[in-house]
Parts: structure tokens; C-alpha cells; sequence
């Protein structure tokens, strides 16, 4: 027995059997040798923070921009609250640690610079639409490793590709667009758990919001402050699961209210105010013009692959990879007066 059967046979000994083990995975498009100390979902989680698309969230916005200052969420920070959080909830009912910290680091990895505004832009210049799950998918299957992909299991896959419903349901809806896992449930839950707290963190530091503005109901109900706020929620979906019998991840209907109102309420104070405004319209320009010179001269910029993909949706794939300082140099590269001879 190798070290990675040893640890198979751990899960199998100590995991819920509503868990998704390793050795129950639906595979890979392609077939690999099994690792002699790690698991398909170990291997799935290393790939994913070994690529360049992860290590471009530390310069990619989550709400505000990345230069605005040092202490605000990017999309890696981001990614990383949502990691530790699901963590915590898949330890707590002994799911799949390793499967839910993979679909969690892989989540955002399509996601556009400047945030949601650059999610707009790029949704309304491609004829097919975007969204940064979709995009998340085909990073992992088809752009990382120079075309080749990662080669992720199915159960990663699903998870990053049905963490996020935008503005929808959080966990509920059709079961048909839930994560096939209840890990892949987990982290999206986790997801929404620590963006509706982390913005309202944000924003308070940006001084768009005090802890004031908040619903008087809900500070009273989840707490003043950023810790309070995520264990109480944290506690009510272990509380809600465990009474389902893990049959699914769920919040109370209660919560479930709570966290919407609390959406809502960063959607028309923060994301939808007059400052994002602003600078979502600089945004929209600069990556619409960036999409419209790199489409017209792709000698440099396109990749060749994947096969069979329109030159828009290469010029998206460029777009949506960009990190927020390298769109802006690029930009100041191609369309600012040079201020001396190159």
C-alpha cells in the first residue's frame, strides 16, 4: 500500500457517507497514472495554484480597484476567504476537505479585470455572452498549459463551473444547477458568505458606508462586526445541513433572507453608486478599446488555440486573462503619446 491508498482509505474511514471521496471521482477526459502520495483531488488542487491564472488574482479587483490601496480584497483575497471558510464548513461535516479547497482556489479563475464591470463589457462585445464561471471552466479545460488544460476530475469541474448564479438563488432553484457535490455546494455558499461580508468591510474602510448603514434588523440579528457576521452564518448553514441529514447544503430560510437583504443592500449602496458608476464607465472604455485594437491586430497578442474558436472569442480569452495594472499599462502603451523616442 502506497501513501496516496493509505490516505484514500483515511477518507474512507473518517468521511461522512454523503462525502465525495477520492476514489469515487468520475475521472478525468483524460485517463492519468494515480500519484504514489497524493489524491485525485490533492493533484486537482496543486495544479490549480501552480498556474498563472491564479497567480494573476493578487492584481485582479473584487470590488474596488487593486491600486486604490493595500488593504482592500482583490480576487485572490477573495478566493482565499472563500477557501478557508469552505474549509471550515467541510471539516465541521466531514466532507471532502481536499475536493472543496480545489473547487474554491479554482472558482474565479476566468474572472475579468475590474470586476464585475469587466465581466459587463466582455458579456456585451462577445456574440456569445460571458460569464466569468463559464470562462472559470474553460481556463482549467482548455487555455492553461499552453492549450493543453489541467485536466481537472469531473467533480472539480462541476464545482467551478456551478459555484455562482450571480444575483439568483443561492442554493436553491432546480437541482439540476447545483454543484453535483455537496462540496461543490459548500463553496457556493461560502462564496456569498464572505463577498457580502468582505465588501461591506471594504466599503466601510473606503468611508462609502459606516457600520450605521447597515439594516438595523440584521446587525441585531447576525452582529456589528465582520467575525460576528460570518459565524453566525457559518453556524447556521452547519445547523441547517446536519438537520437535512447532509441530503443537501442548505441555510435557513431565515439566513437565507438575511443574506439576500444584505446583497441588495450592497448592490444599491456599493456596486451600483455613483463612485462604481464612474469608474466602471472608465472601465468599460478601456478594455472595450483594449478588445477592439487587439481584435484588429492579433499578431502578438491571440493565441492560436483553442482550435476551432472564433477570433472574438480569442480576443475574450486575452481580455478576461488580464490583471487590472497590465490592462491599464497596456492601454497607456497603445493609445498615450509616447513622452520620448522608443
Amino acid at each position: 500500500m502506497n501513501i496516496r491508498e493509505m490516505l484514500e482509505g483515511i477518507e474512507k474511514t473518517i468521511l461522512s457517507p454523503r462525502a465525495c471521496l477520492s476514489v469515487q471521482s468520475k475521472g478525468r477526459e483524460r485517463s492519468e497514472t494515480p500519484h504514489a502520495f497524493r489524491t485525485a483531488f490533492q493533484r486537482d488542487r496543486d495544479r490549480i495554484i501552480h498556474t498563472k491564472s491564479f497567480r494573476r488574482l493578487k492584481h485582479k479587483t473584487q470590488v474596488f480597484l487593486s491600486p486604490f490601496g493595500d488593504h482592500y480584497r482583490t480576487r485572490l483575497t477573495h478566493t482565499l476567504e472563500v477557501s478557508q471558510i469552505a474549509r471550515t464548513l467541510a471539516r465541521a461535516l466531514r466532507l471532502n476537505e481536499d475536493l472543496t479547497e480545489a473547487i474554491a482556489l479554482g472558482h474565479d479563475l476566468g474572472h475579468t479585470p475590474f470586476g464585475h464591470s469587466g465581466e459587463d463589457t466582455l458579456a456585451k462585445l462577445l456574440p456569445g455572452g460571458f460569464s466569468h464561471y463559464d470562462q472559470s471552466l474553460r481556463v482549467v479545460d482548455k487555455l492553461e498549459y499552453e492549450g493543453k488544460g489541467l485536466n481537472l476530475s469531473f467533480e472539480v469541474r462541476d464545482g467551478i463551473v456551478r459555484h455562482s448564479k450571480g444575483r439568483g438563488e443561492i442554493l436553491g432553484g432546480r437541482k439540476s444547477d447545483l454543484p453535483a457535490t455537496l462540496e461543490g455546494q459548500l463553496v457556493r455558499v461560502s462564496d456569498i458568505i464572505a463577498y457580502v461580508n468582505h465588501d461591506i468591510d471594504d466599503a466601510t474602510r473606503a468611508g462609502m458606508i459606516s457600520e450605521d448603514d447597515l439594516p438595523a434588523p440584521l446587525t441585531k440579528s447576525l452582529g456589528r462586526w465582520h467575525a460576528q457576521r460570518i459565524d453566525r452564518m457559518v453556524e447556521d448553514a452547519l445547523t441547517e445541513s446536519l438537520k437535512l441529514d447532509l441530503e443537501r447544503i442548505a441555510l435557513s430560510p431565515a439566513m437565507t433572507d438575511q443574506v439576500i437583504e444584505l446583497r441588495d443592500f450592497l448592490y444599491d449602496k456599493v456596486y451600483m453608486s455613483d463612485f462604481a458608476k464612474r469608474e466602471s464607465d472608465k472601465a468599460r472604455k478601456l478594455l472595450t478599446d483594449l478588445f477592439r485594437y487587439v481584435l484588429d491586430n492579433p499578431e502578438g497578442y491571440l493565441k492560436d488555440y483553442p482550435r476551432g474558436d472564433c477570433p472574438e472569442k480569442r480576443a475574450g480569452d486575452f481580455i478576461a486573462s488580464m490583471s487590472d495594472r497590465f490592462a491599464i499599462a497596456l492601454f497607456e502603451r497603445l493609445f498615450f503619446p509616447a513622452s520620448s523616442p522608443l
